[in-house]
């Protein structure tokens, strides 16, 4: 990415992490094998379960919100993926998700804003996010296991555990 694509992508994850959210019903949908199920979480725009002022109207916080909300959950989504089968060569590991590569992925459909991906430069990305007029959204994956449930955490602001070494023996 260029200095002016950092600035854009800069700009929209800044407005994608300012709005707060409200997480409501998430389901499990079985696939064709036990590791092709879909999770699809519902989202509403606004102050989180822990934030005091509850009267902010959503579908007022869609109008400024949408596309840096949409952009970053497309970004912790691409930066999330891994190859899978034959996509393996196309795979190159530390590559950037582009204000270009959003914009593919972006369309407009019965009032809604909509990002949809399957596979990007070798990721395997299966990713679809919507945002409606009323400020509500909804997340879908397919195949990546419980992955969108630790990027909504990461928004929130909670730390994820990672494993830095093995055990220490003494």
């Amino acid at each position: 990415m260029n200095s002016h694509e950092r600035s854009v992508a800069s700009h929209l994850v800044k407005n994608g992490t300012l709005v707060g959210f409200r997480q409501g019903e998430t389901e499990v949908l079985t696939g064709p094998d036990e590791a092709e199920f879909m999770v699809r979480i519902e989202l509403t725009l606004g102050p989180g379960e822990t934030d005091e002022e509850m009267d902010e109207d959503p579908a007022e916080l869609a109008e400024w919100a949408a596309f840096g909300f949409l952009f970053t959950l497309a970004y912790l989504s691409f930066a999330d993926a891994r190859p899978r089968g034959l996509s393996e060569p196309d795979f190159v590991e530390g590559d950037e998700f582009s204000i270009g590569d959003f914009l593919e992925g972006l369309r407009y459909e019965r009032g809604r804003l909509r990002y949809s991906v399957d596979y990007l430069r070798g990721r395997r990305v299966k990713t679809d996010v919507e945002v409606r007029p009323n400020g509500t959204v909804e997340l879908a994956t397919r195949g990546r296991g419980k992955a969108p449930l630790r990027w909504l955490d990461r928004l929130k602001g909670k730390k994820l555990l990672e494993v830095i070494g093995s055990p220490r023996e003494d």
